[in-house]
């Protein structure tokens, strides 16, 4: 069965930093553009960060200069560094991924993993 993880969200302090993790498993053979999303609380769920199989990478405006996104092919692992948290970073964040399996090309989603910036 192919499936994504997230792990590594938790509570935060304002300013403070926090490393999401996410892991594909099962049949795959590629895993090709990955992508973070956050929806918070009564709002539609926005893209984070992208990053290609070659490592290009794009940031949605909020997060530019805070976050950053990176993966590790070999592990199947994409990771979400988080520096300078604020309050309104406040949100589940999912992890997506668009991967060859034996289903074909599909994007898959993560469970979530909460993320809560509070003092």
């Amino acid at each position: 069965q192919v499936q994504l993880v997230e792990s590594g969200g938790g509570l935060v302090q304002p300013g403070g930093s926090l490393r999401l993790s996410c892991v594909a498993s099962g049949t795959i053979f590629s895993v090709n553009t990955m992508r973070w999303y956050q929806q918070a609380p009564g709002k539609q769920r926005e893209l984070v960060a992208s990053i290609t199989f070659d490592g290009d990478t794009d940031y949605a405006d909020s997060v530019k200069g805070r976050f950053t996104i990176s993966r590790d092919n070999a592990k199947s692992t994409m990771y979400l560094q988080m520096n300078s948290l604020k309050p309104e970073d406040t949100a589940v964040f999912y992890c997506n991924a668009q991967m060859f399996t034996t289903g074909g090309v599909r994007n898959y989603w993560g469970q979530g993993t909460q993320v809560t910036v509070s003092s």
